[in-house]
């Protein structure tokens, strides 16, 4: 019953064609058997009424109108009964066949009121065509009446013949459309089968194509290899992010795990006291290593958000968040000066992530800038540039500026996760913007971060990360 009320796309397709090919054969078969019918009754009719003016116009038939009981075969004529119709509404029937009834249209060809008339009557339990013509002697009529009985037998039989290729026809039609049907349905199943192979293997190979460019089941094929590696990328990336993620958290642990076991030990029984200056760096080392992990966490956090995710998105104003990002920075790093002149610029966006994103800008030129030295903000017409007065950014690093947890040599020892540039980067993606590395009049690195007016809301994935 499941199959009946859903059945499968083979099942639907045969049932079509069955539908489309019985509706065609009933319709030809129709149109055949009403052909048939009229052109015997149109023959009939210009037979009958071709013999019934030939007899009238023969003498020795005429003789005959007398109250002679003649049968029809003696007339030359055994297929048809032969009747006289008077003007007083007698009728002469010249053989012992069963009464036929003529009516108003006969009595009209024998007033003359009528050259001549052809209709269909009943006589007993068989239906006669009858053609009625004027007689030689006036005030007669001529009546020819021909059984439609053999003409019924030939209908019938055509009928039923009809019938019974019509149903052979339904049959093949049924077979013929289930063979092409399961034939054309064949690469859907085979694509299915693979489909459901990659399911439970989770192999992200992609899978043979077959046919032209142009065919149906081609295109769903390279769609889905093309949804094959952005989820195999996909999957890369985060494998890559947990390994690599991995491999940094290993270093601040280490180290405050050292650092709380020394700790612990200095303040066990027994124990030699650590002086307290010992002690103060100590605690302040736990403190900042607390801090890079707690930073580390948040980038992670945020660089492995699903790109393709919902976002709150709003028109923001660049020059309020580039005002927001900067007062955080400046909190941070009491020792710079800030340069800032920020036109206002309006966009369609996600303000919080566009504020991280300045932030991180803001946070690294503040990292490379020595101390007392001035961070240069520029926004206008979308484009925000922020340079610093550091050592600037080589050229053979500056490709990998934005790759996850890449480190240029020199900054080795300075804190960062390596996560911030490559937060900028997803965040420009997200946005449409252009991101770019230079080298700023001072000497230092000049990071640019252009956006549209209109960006898009929807993300764009990014393999990208940070030298910060």
């Amino acid at each position: 019953m499941r199959a009946l009320r859903h059945p499968s796309l083979a099942g639907r397709v045969t049932l079509l064609t069955t539908i489309a090919v019985g509706l065609s054969v009933a319709f030809v078969a129709l149109g055949a058997f009403m052909t048939v019918r009229v052109q015997m009754q149109s023959t009939l009719d210009n037979s009958l009424l071709d013999r019934a003016q030939a007899a009238a116009r023969t003498q020795a038939l005429s003789s005959l109108s007398t109250r002679l009981e003649i049968p029809s075969w003696a007339l030359g004529a055994g297929d048809i009964r032969v009747a006289f119709v008077y003007p007083d509404g007698s009728v002469l029937t010249q053989d012992k066949g069963p009464r036929l009834y003529i009516g108003e249209p006969e009595l009209a060809v024998a007033h003359g009121e009528r050259k001549w008339n052809i209709r269909t009557i009943v006589a007993g339990d068989t239906r006669y065509r009858v053609a009625t013509v004027p007689a030689n002697t006036d005030g007669e009529a001529l009546v020819v009446a021909q059984s439609l009985e053999p003409q019924q037998q030939v209908l019938a039989r055509l009928g039923v013949v009809m019938l019974l290729f019509g149903l052979l026809g339904v049959v093949a039609a049924g077979m013929a459309g289930w063979a092409v049907a399961t034939n054309g349905l064949r690469p859907v199943r085979r694509l299915t089968t693979e489909v459901e192979a990659i399911a439970r293997t989770e192999d992200l190979t992609p899978i043979q194509v077959e046919g032209k460019e142009d065919d149906e089941v081609a295109r769903l094929a390279s769609a889905f290899n093309e949804m094959l590696t952005a989820l195999a990328a996909s999957r890369d990336r985060q494998r890559q992010l947990v390994a690599d993620a991995g491999h940094e958290l290993r270093t601040p642990l280490t180290s405050l795990r050292t650092n709380i076991e020394l700790l612990t030990q200095a303040d066990g029984p027994g124990a030699m006291t650590l002086p307290e200056d010992a002690r103060a760096e100590l605690l302040d080392d736990v403190r900042a290593q607390i801090e890079e992990l707690s930073t580390l966490v948040g980038d992670l956090v945020e660089l492995s958000r699903d790109d393709r995710a919902d976002h709150l998105v709003a028109p923001v104003d660049l020059a309020e968040v580039v005002d927001q990002a900067l007062a955080r920075v400046r909190r941070r790093a009491p020792g710079l000066a800030f340069d800032v002149a920020a036109e206002p610029f309006e966009l369609v966006g996600d303000a919080a992530a566009l504020e991280r994103a300045v932030t991180n800008l803001l946070d690294n030129a503040a990292k490379w800038s020595p101390p007392g030295g001035t961070v240069t903000v520029r926004l206008a017409d979308g484009v925000l540039s922020v340079d610093d007065e550091g050592p600037g950014i080589s050229e053979e690093d500056r490709p990998h500026v934005f790759d996850r947890f890449w480190r240029a040599e020199e900054s080795r020892g300075m804190p960062g996760s390596g996560l911030g540039l490559s937060i900028v980067r997803q965040v420009a993606d997200r946005h449409a913007g252009r991101l770019e590395v230079t080298t700023s009049p001072a000497g230092g690195a000049r990071l640019v971060l252009a956006l549209p007016a209109e960006a898009p809301a929807s993300p764009a994935p990014s393999t990208t990360g940070s030298r910060a």
